[in-house]
């Protein structure tokens, strides 16, 4: 595997080296990230023209794109500047005009001669009772019109580009389209009746009909497989080395966590139950646990989390528990000083704050195991942090940990089980395309006690009541979000509207008791003005967004939402999931400035309706697409070209457990169907994939 196949050559050549692709064409191509043959050959058509010639136009619905043989009539020159200039034909039944605009006369008459027979097609209207076909879009002699394709495929342009281009180039592409063996299992290939590789590429640059551009043509179907099955390929590559590293084995005696249970007031959910049990075989085995945990807001994460670490403690070990930031690191401590009570284990704080002797007695305690568990931020990868025997990690992922960082993590703990926790509830199909490389563990029971929160929507106008029920609430011992938005890009202008919004409610509810938290705040006062709200202090904290990430007052009862349209769904509903914390009924409001947008107004109504993350999340995917969802740039997201996460969402289930298979049988590639995956991968560029085999 040292280099790429050289039956791939050809594809990864220059662009200029195709039919009708000079150099001026091939730079704007490469602005869109065209940039060799092989690029061109995934850049399918999205619609198709049919150009099957007629014998008339006559019983045709108008308007309509139209092939008909016709015998060239008079011409018509523009009777003033820029008017137009007509020609008459007839078909063997009816008549109509060709009409162009800034038109030259000599040029016309030698293309379409009076008398002549042409061709002709494009899209014919009615203008005036007139059937009129403007600017065709081929005139041709009868006997050079086989050119026209009968099903002309659409293609995707950029500035720079016509179809014409697109269309030679794509046809000198699939000229080079080798055949490939299969890399597909046989079983899917049959069952699902896809085309070989070759055949599916032909078949998508040469659809006969609206069925051959939808997803769901079983040549697109094969050819978003392949892309799918590449990505899983590699993020399976990348679990089994992880796997490969030792893992520590960690059986628990359950003599912490019955004391856990034994103190709940209640009964873990059925989905708390089976996580806790996914996790403590993964930690039993000598694999190396690499597990996401997935809960939506209020699912009880941290319990589950906790038994983990419990698992490590009665092992004879260490656990730690990562945030990214000061403030949750310090909930995390919150949360679970409780627990660690009811458990009589060591539980300890270290963040960058820690200086000076008592950073050193720390570090010695940890060192000579004195504590059990440890929370903190960044600072826990410092180089003089040393575990006497660390056995689990957990990260709770607010910042998108990618493959890398978990690789990084996983090195510090030498061979320590890795359990990443994230409350963003994502669809099925973008977890596995993100997190294909973890297994994963689903909360998707809320535990019992916890109070719906009631929703509402309501118009900016009505700002006056929404304040009188903030003081009537204030007045009940109670404390509010006020969430104001990022207006635009500039950081001065969210400033400057939280800051009105802060003035203004402080003038009506009086000094002292509402405060304020924005992005631009030193992190000191940021904290300062937090734990003023957490510890009740303040009653109202009028804040930019930086509070969706874990805060929890459960004395706060209210979040109003300002310009609640213009933010995302996802990011609603974890917003929403700061009230509601409590024994009291909670509100969230919902507020927006009319006219609603469509789209907008649709995402209101879906949080009105629902506070289940998943149903959420898959609505959002619906909405606004994958690259989106989460941000593509820094999600770690594959970009791909044909595969839809939206509309195919069941394909990137069957790719994972598909390549997962095929490395159980097959680790190093070297099977004639691995041989075939490994020509995909260099295929589809996964160069990182390829480096894991190359090592491997």
């Amino acid at each position: 595997m040292s280099g790429r196949p050289e039956q791939l050559f050809p594809l990864f050549a220059g662009l200029e080296t195709l039919d009708g692709v000079g150099p001026k064409t091939a730079q704007a191509m490469a602005q869109t990230g065209v940039e060799s043959p092989r690029d061109v050959l995934f850049s399918l058509p999205y619609a198709v023209v049919d150009r099957r010639r007629r014998d008339t136009i006559q019983g045709v619905d108008l308007p309509a794109t139209l092939t008909v043989e016709v015998t060239v009539g008079p011409h018509r020159p523009p009777r003033n500047k820029g008017g137009a200039y007509r020609v008459h034909v007839e078909d063997s039944q009816a008549d109509f005009q060709l009409v162009f605009f800034h038109a030259r006369g000599e040029y016309l008459k030698k293309v379409l001669p009076q008398g002549s027979r042409r061709v002709v097609s494009g899209k014919l209207e009615l203008f005036d009772g007139m059937a009129q076909m403007v600017h065709p879009d081929h005139m041709l002699p009868v006997e050079q019109a086989g050119d026209i394709p009968e099903f002309e495929p659409v293609y995707h342009l950029t500035q720079g580009l016509t179809q014409k281009t697109a269309f030679k180039a794509s046809r000198s592409a699939l000229a080079r389209a080798p055949k490939l063996e299969e890399w597909i299992d046989p079983a899917q290939v049959s069952q699902q009746n896809w085309p070989n590789w070759s055949a599916a590429i032909h078949a998508g640059h040469n659809p006969r009909g609206a069925d051959d551009v939808a997803p769901f043509a079983p040549a697109r179907q094969r050819l978003a497989y392949d892309e799918l099955f590449a990505h899983q390929l590699t993020l399976a590559l990348a679990r089994q080395r992880e796997r490969k590293s030792r893992g520590i084995v960690s059986v628990g005696t359950g003599a912490l966590q019955s004391k856990v249970l034994a103190s709940l007031p209640y009964r873990p959910t059925g989905a708390q139950t089976r996580s806790i049990d996914e996790i403590s075989a993964d930690m039993a085995s000598d694999a190396r646990m690499n597990r996401l945990l997935q809960g939506d807001v209020g699912a009880g994460k941290t319990l589950v989390a906790f038994m983990a670490l419990l698992i490590a403690v009665e092992a004879g070990g260490q656990g730690v528990m990562m945030a990214p930031t000061e403030i949750l690191a310090r909930q995390h401590l919150e949360g679970l000083r409780p627990l660690a009570e009811q458990a009589g284990v060591v539980l300890e704080l270290l963040t960058g704050r820690d200086k000076g002797a008592e950073r050193r007695a720390k570090l010695e305690a940890l060192k000579q195991g004195d504590i059990h568990i440890l929370v903190g931020t960044h600072a826990v990868f410092q180089s003089d942090v040393e575990f006497k025997a660390l056995r689990l990690a957990i990260v709770d992922e607010q910042h998108r940990f990618g493959v890398r960082q978990r690789m990084e993590l996983s090195e510090k703990g030498k061979g320590a089980d890795v359990l990443v926790m994230t409350a963003t509830p994502i669809p099925r199909s973008l977890a596995l395309a993100q997190y294909g490389d973890m297994d994963v563990s689903v909360l998707d029971e809320k535990p019992p006690g916890r109070k719906p929160i009631k929703t509402a929507i309501v118009s900016t106008q009505r700002m006056d009541e929404v304040i009188a029920h903030l003081r009537r609430a204030i007045d009940e011992g109670r404390q509010c979000y006020w969430v104001c938005p990022l207006v635009d890009e500039s950081e001065v202008s969210d400033l400057t509207a939280a800051e009105e919004r802060f003035k203004r409610l402080r003038a009506i509810l009086g000094e002292g008791v509402v405060g304020l938290v924005h992005g631009q705040m030193p992190p000191a006062d940021k904290d300062a003005a937090m734990s003023a709200f957490q510890t009740g202090q303040t009653k109202v904290l009028v804040a930019t967004t930086v509070i969706e990430v874990g805060v929890n007052v459960p004395n706060a009862t209210i979040m109003v939402i300002e310009r609640a349209e213009i933010f995302g769904l996802a990011q609603l509903h974890q917003l929403r999931g700061r009230v509601g914390r409590g024994d009291a009924e909670s509100t969230c409001l919902l507020m927006y400035q009319s006219p609603l947008s469509e789209g907008g107004r649709k995402r209101l109504e879906v949080l009105r309706e629902t506070e289940d993350g998943f149903r959420i999340s898959e609505t959002d995917l619906e909405m606004r697409g994958a690259g989106d969802l989460i941000g593509t740039a820094q999600s770690g997201l594959p970009k791909f070209h044909i595969a839809d996460l939206e509309r195919q969402a069941g394909l990137m289930a069957v790719a994972q457990s598909d390549a997962r298979a095929l490395l159980t049988t097959d680790p190093k590639l070297t099977s004639v169907r691995g041989q075939a995956a490994r020509v995909l991968l260099w295929l589809m560029k996964q160069d990182q994939a390829i480096r894991l085999i190359s090592v491997g």
